[in-house]
């Protein structure tokens, strides 16, 4: 788990005392979210995309839908590809390799979270073992204050929901195919989100846990405990980050609360993206 905090012992003492008896240094209690926001529409070149800030994190994603080939072991299926870039401007952690590690486990992250049990990857496939839609996912973390997980997911799901992919003219037989694009900018058709989950973190520090840390409150974490919820309240993945062990009662503890933060988030975000409009 990267760290992308250093605060002195008395600041993470002082932090870590706090939210033993329920007190956060913003006032928060330890389900509460930031404010957050979602634009999407953001980039013109991009087939969708999006900008989410998360009190003040800030993250932004776009998308590009190229044509390929369906993998080997999913032949009748679409591809997603992921590409997480964290800026040296948003945190100074972020230079050198601490941004590449930190980059690999959200990308990792996202790709577990967002897969074809998620996201309905067969509607991307043009024709069986040779042609599909592969969509290329970059995200951008402009801005880190903690959270990147959730920021992450909140804006992939937002540009999800903003792609357009381009209809297609398929003409020929099976041993030589054309595939043209269509002519009509607005002829598209829309990825369905759906079933596509969101990230709540639940950290733990000290005897208790939290959401939506801030940077600060990342610095005393000692295991994070990433829960995917759908908008159906469906637990989708879970992951542990972390070194210390975790006992059974508090593990329950975590992902059951996790789930029911999950279900709020979801509907915040629902609320968030059709109040936000498009750029």
């Amino acid at each position: 788990m990267a760290s992308v905090g250093i605060f002195s012992k008395e600041e993470r003492a002082f932090i870590t005392g706090g939210i033993e008896f329920d007190f956060r240094t913003d006032g928060r209690s330890y389900t509460d979210y930031r404010h957050f926001t979602i634009k999407t529409g953001v980039i013109s070149s991009a087939n969708g995309s999006s900008e989410v800030k998360l009190g003040k994190t800030h993250v932004m994603v776009g998308i590009k839908a190229e044509l390929g080939e369906p993998d080997a072991l999913a032949p009748n299926s679409g591809t997603l590809n992921f590409f997480v870039e964290c800026t040296a401007n948003a945190s100074p952690n972020f230079e050198g390799k601490g941004g590449d590690e930190i980059s690999w486990e959200l990308s990792n992250g996202l790709a577990q979270v967002i897969n074809c049990q998620t996201l309905d990857l067969k509607s991307l496939l043009i024709v069986p073992f040779k042609h599909c839609w592969a969509l290329f996912i970059d995200v951008v973390v402009l801005e880190c204050d903690g959270n990147l997980f959730d920021a992450c997911s909140l804006a992939v799901k937002a540009a999800l929901s903003n792609t357009q992919i381009p209809k297609l003219i398929i003409s020929g037989d099976s041993d030589e195919i054309d595939i043209d694009v269509s002519d009509d900018q607005y002829d598209t058709q829309e990825i369905d989100v759906a079933n596509v989950p969101i990230i709540v973190t639940a950290n733990k520090i000290g005897r208790r846990f939290i959401f939506d840390a801030t940077i600060e409150e990342e610095s005393c974490v000692d295991v994070k405990m990433l829960v995917a919820v759908n908008s159906l309240g469906k637990i989708c993945h879970i992951q542990k980050y972390g070194h210390e062990g975790l006992n059974p009662e508090l593990t329950f503890e975590m992902i059951e609360v996790a789930k029911q933060v999950g279900e709020s988030l979801n509907r915040s975000f629902l609320k968030a993206l059709n109040t936000s409009g498009t750029r």
